[in-house]
């Protein structure tokens, strides 16, 4: 972690009041903005915050999946603690949202991910991964539109689960959504990731040496 960094919530101090959103204002309990080690070269990126997650404040934990995603990164090393943590120990690894947001009723809609694209364009700007796992379709279509070359209807995470796909800069490894993975896919997921991420430099992707 970072010499400097005092702590994974919401390290970068974005803005906990943020009301660019009339509609979510009202609606939700908190915003949940980014978690996890400033100095990461792995970024986890979701859609929003489930109901586990606002309630924690924390991006991928609780039930609804974040329990899974916390053991499948921490039987990766990358998470300290047990998967039910509300506030998981981690290291090199980020964990953020397309939103921070979230709408009980139904999913965000394209301004919404359109208004909060800032808040997620500074944390890969400061954080500056190698690697970053969009979770879900909507990330993975989001992120490779914007950092890939290839057209925009090509993307099917169901498809590209458990691959690499060159990115500019860096590499994408998508992830089904957690609460419709199947054992066989979340073990699919740790294989690629060890034999095809974790095995070789990845830290060259960039040219980075190690922190």
């Amino acid at each position: 972690m970072d010499a400097n960094q005092t702590e994974f919530e919401n390290p970068f101090a974005m803005d906990t009041d943020c009301e660019n959103c009339e509609e979510l204002c009202g609606a939700r309990d908190r915003v949940v903005h980014g978690y996890g080690d400033v100095g990461a070269e792995f970024l986890v990126v979701g859609t929003g915050p489930t109901a586990a997650a606002e309630r924690n404040g924390v991006p991928f934990t609780g039930e609804g999946g974040g329990e899974r995603v916390q053991s499948i990164f921490g039987d990766l090393g990358f998470v300290r603690s047990e998967p039910d943590a509300a506030e998981p120990d981690v290291q090199n690894i980020f964990f953020t949202n397309l939103t921070r947001c979230r709408h009980p009723d139904r999913g965000p809609t394209d301004r919404e991910v359109g208004t909060c694209e800032p808040f997620l364009n500074a944390e890969i700007r400061m954080i500056n991964p190698q690697i970053i796992v969009p979770v879900g379709e909507r990330p993975l279509h989001e992120l490779a539109v914007e950092y890939t070359t290839r057209r925009p209807d090509s993307f099917d995470v169901d498809a590209e689960h458990a691959t690499t796909i060159r990115g500019r800069g860096f590499e994408l490894v998508p992830m089904k959504e957690p609460a419709e993975m199947t054992d066989d896919e979340a073990d699919a997921f740790r294989d690629h990731m060890r034999e095809n991420v974790l095995s070789r430099d990845y830290r060259q992707t960039k040219g980075r040496q190690s922190r």
